[in-house]
């Protein structure tokens, strides 16, 4: 069945992705900064070594078991836009709405901001700038990327690329350096070592630092009507990128706790630079820094291209957003739905920075976490409803061992999305407003909207 028409998004969507760019962009969006920030708080979570590599190999597995979910999904329901088009199909036209409403006002432009904090704070210590300039920088990314995606999807996809082989290249280096200065002795397990742990750890806070930094692979699915051979194609970028990104934490948490016993790793926040110092001396400090940089640069185009694709496709089916449907059909770009995008994720880098100028990485991360796993948590959802609204219609790919993914995709969001709201409402009451006041507001205008024309869904 072909689910294109001409007045959709795919219809403008030429399939310029290949299979390495959709692995360049699972990989490039999951390993921004997590890796280099949240660590040590894993360390400090877990009785030893052992059980913070099994922390690590644990949210690997639970992120394949969502990559096999969205691959059923991606290869079934093709259209540009991802999870929108999964919820709209699972639940109907209002929670696609606040799906494409909500990444647009809160949740990925506010990844974009984030990443964009940790680009100016790396930035600023590098470069030896004042304090003030930090948000300034922060906004340099953001309208480079959002630039160089409205120029086409080919140069997009390339830069995305380029930052994605930079950035395994750096983080092999993080892995070789704690490997010039391991003591191997630093990995015995915990009972051989008792002043290890901490007189207080959680492994579940452990695994909500974990699953955090392994988030984002999802993101591959809203390009899923660019990907060529996307039958074969995507399965292999979701699985694929996930182990790939799986092999890299593990390597490089090693080489954290190798290089600088557990605990200098629980105690550090720069744990990269740390172990590139011990191997090379003070430039490492230096290198560390740049690698920190391209990551973030990397996260953030990723998410710039395809953060575009869902507002775009949003606006093929909603008035209120229509304006947002427009793409250059010649490059590829969706230019108004990356504008738009750049936009809002910029009045949110400066907001973030009149309200709580210490950390806007933060802050932003706080706000908007618990909507983003609300709906990561209806979309494994929806693999089980569209299995019995959608019966009869062709999975290329199937879930194996239906219907327990689903089921533990579901929990494990679940767990996230209660354990993000309670560490939100820790730092203030008021900032899950933030994500919960974007909700709201969009359901305001889906209600108020004038009425639509016959959904596109009824097939």
């Amino acid at each position: 069945m072909n689910d294109a028409s001409p007045n959709e998004p795919n219809a403008n969507a030429a399939p310029r992705l290949g299979l390495w760019d959709a692995v360049s962009l699972v990989i490039g969006i999951v390993v921004g900064t997590s890796i280099f920030r949240t660590a040590p708080e894993v360390f400090q979570n877990t009785a030893g070594p052992w059980s913070a590599l099994g922390a690590w190999t644990l949210g690997g597995l639970l992120s394949i078991i969502g990559a096999l979910c969205y691959a059923e999904l991606a290869t079934t329901y093709a259209r540009a836009g991802g999870d929108y088009e999964y919820l709209t199909r699972a639940f109907g036209a209002w929670a696609g709405f606040l799906f494409g409403w909500t990444q647009l006002t809160a949740v990925l432009t506010s990844s974009i901001g984030t990443m964009a904090y940790t680009f100016a704070d790396y930035g600023v210590r590098l470069f030896g700038l004042s304090d003030a300039a930090g948000v300034w920088l922060a906004t340099t990314p953001i309208v480079g990327a959002t630039i160089l995606n409205a120029l086409g999807t080919t140069l997009g996809k390339s830069t995305q690329n380029i930052c994605t082989v930079a950035k395994v290249l750096g983080l092999i280096g993080v892995v070789a350096a704690g490997v010039a200065c391991a003591d191997w002795g630093n990995l015995a397990p915990a009972e051989s070592v008792p002043s290890a742990a901490p007189s207080s750890i959680s492994f579940g806070l452990a695994m909500v630092f974990v699953l955090y930094a392994y988030g984002g692979w999802n993101d591959a699915a809203f390009v899923a009507a660019e990907v060529r051979d996307r039958r074969r194609n995507l399965p292999l970028a979701l699985i694929g990128g996930v182990l790939g990104v799986t092999a890299v934490y593990l390597a490089v948490n090693v080489a954290y706790l190798a290089g600088l016993g557990v605990e200098n790793a629980r105690a550090t926040r720069t744990p990269a630079s740390d172990v590139i110092e011990a191997a090379i001396g003070s430039v490492g400090g230096s290198l560390a820094s740049i690698l920190v940089m391209i990551s973030a640069l990397g996260a953030i185009n990723g998410m710039v291209l395809v953060g575009s694709r869902v507002y775009a496709a949003a606006g093929v089916d909603h008035r209120p957003l229509r304006w947002l449907s427009g793409w250059d059909a010649e490059r590829g770009a969706p230019r108004a739905a990356l504008i738009a995008q750049a936009a809002v994720a910029l009045a949110m880098v400066f907001a973030v920075n009149r309200i709580n100028p210490g950390d806007g990485f933060g802050t932003l991360l706080a706000a908007t976490a618990p909507v983003f796993w609300s709906f990561l948590m209806g979309t494994g959802a929806s693999v089980i409803v569209l299995r019995w609204r959608d019966p009869l219609r062709e999975r290329p790919f199937a879930v194996p061992f239906y219907p327990l993914p689903p089921l533990v995709f579901c929990a494990t969001c679940g767990y996230m999305l209660w354990s993000s709201l309670t560490y939100a409402l820790s730092i203030s009451p008021w900032l899950p407003l933030m994500g919960a006041g974007s909700v709201v507001l969009g359901l305001m205008v889906y209600v108020l909207r004038p009425r639509e024309r016959a959904s596109r869904f009824a097939d």
